[in-house]
């Protein structure tokens, strides 16, 4: 029985939804003062925002005569109901989602302060947040689901087609009932049935382990309502996404396309030309090198050229970290005069040789694994390893994804 709670969940709200929620045209790029208030907004957020998430799978689901009844609070959705019958959906698991009362809270200072710009940038993106933890949320339980045989079905809520928002308040109570975790945020629901922040959500998101169902009727797949593109079960394109043609359907990005890396994308092109090889393998997975080019810190800065390997599952798995490696290239002596090998060298070299980070990962976690962004060229501190283990990952995804853009025809 599935709950989780977070005060510190992932955002990163990708442009294109958010641009969607300004209201501008697909593919639309955002110029000049719009840039700036989309800039200012997505700063603005991540330095005053408490995003939060809870999710709790319930004790009984039942559903007659017009009703469904979660943990025996009866809910009168015929479209929640209809999903749940025809999916032969066994449990629930009930979502609360939010972007804290922050961003709200300021956008309405802005707005007092006759500031429409600001107000309304702030306001739609508090609004792509929400979105985003929905989205996020759902294909952790994806993940979860699949691990155990499961599937899920498209969320719902109260106030979507077929389910009266006046139900908004019963549901919140249900959510009400945790478990071990509190709900991480206070919530309040009006008479109306608008929820107070109003930057919240609660949705019920449906299990089935008739996974066969969700490939014949394509209508209770959620992928066609989910921007996660680079989930590797995805089981249908997202409708918003770029339309693609007969075979490029089986191509839908396992890696995300409009990555914001740390190290700058010209470096990474150069790197991923002249330092990067990659080679498929028969089963699909890949075989990376990567030759790393430094200079000690002491002995009067001696050259050195380390080798890295990685070894990747295939794209259908979303290019786990199956292996990795990092080791002195054949023929180098420069790593001998780093200080650290001179004062302890098995200690080093060991060291080094068991660090890997990542490892059992999709590459995809590169884009949110915490390092240092500058150290120091050689090997002697653990900072400085970790910086070059970034430098590596982010070139091998950036080399890939230039390769599915190449697939696809969308360079």
């Amino acid at each position: 029985m599935i709950e989780l709670a977070s005060t510190v969940p992932e955002v990163n709200v990708q442009p294109a939804e958010y641009t969607r929620l300004l209201g501008y045209p697909r593919g639309w790029t955002l110029e000049g003062r719009a840039a700036e208030l989309a800039d200012w907004a997505r700063s603005w957020y991540a330095k005053n925002g408490r995003p939060w998430v809870y999710a709790r799978q319930a004790e009984s689901l039942e559903m007659a005569d017009g009703f469904i009844e979660i943990d025996g609070v009866a809910f009168g959705s015929k479209r929640l109901q209809s999903v749940m019958e025809r999916a032969e959906a066994h449990s629930v698991i009930l979502v609360a989602v939010g972007a804290g009362p922050e961003a709200e809270e300021e956008a309405h200072r802005r707005w007092l302060e006759e500031k429409p710009d600001e107000y309304f940038f702030l306001e739609m993106f508090s609004s792509a947040v929400v979105e985003h933890l929905t989205t996020m949320t759902g294909a952790n339980l994806c993940d979860w689901a699949e691990r155990h045989d499961m599937a899920v079905l498209p969320h719902y809520s109260p106030g979507y087609p077929e389910w009266d928002i006046s139900e908004q308040p019963r549901l919140l109570d249900l959510m009400k009932r945790t478990r071990k975790q509190a709900l991480p945020s206070a919530i309040d629901v009006l008479e109306s049935g608008m929820l107070r922040p109003k930057k919240t959500l609660l949705a019920v998101f449906g299990l089935t382990r008739h996974t066969d169902r969700l490939t014949r009727l394509t209508e209770l797949i959620p992928c066609e309502n989910c921007s996660f593109l680079p989930c590797q079960y995805r089981r249908t394109p997202y409708r918003r996404a770029p339309k693609l043609n007969g075979s490029e359907r089986a191509r839908i990005a396992v890696l995300d396309h409009e990555a914001r890396y740390a190290v700058n994308t010209k470096a990474l092109k150069r790197w991923a030309e002249e330092r990067l090889s990659l080679r498929a393998c028969e089963d699909g997975s890949i075989d990376a090198l990567f030759r790393y080019d430094g200079t000690t810190c002491t002995n009067m800065g001696r050259p050195l050229t380390f080798h890295y390997t990685v070894k990747l599952g295939s794209r259908d798995e979303g290019y786990p970290i199956q292996a990795q490696s990092c080791a002195p290239a054949t023929g180098d002596t420069g790593h001998m005069h780093m200080c650290q090998f001179l004062d302890d060298r098995e200690a080093l070299m060991s060291t080094i040789e068991r660090e890997k980070p990542l490892a059992g990962q999709r590459l995809n976690a590169i884009l949110s694994w915490q390092r240092p962004t500058c150290a120091a060229a050689c090997y002697c501190e653990p900072a400085s390893r970790e910086h070059k283990w970034g430098l590596v990952l982010e070139t091998i995804h950036y080399a890939l994804v230039q390769r599915e853009l190449q697939d696809t025809g969308t360079t």
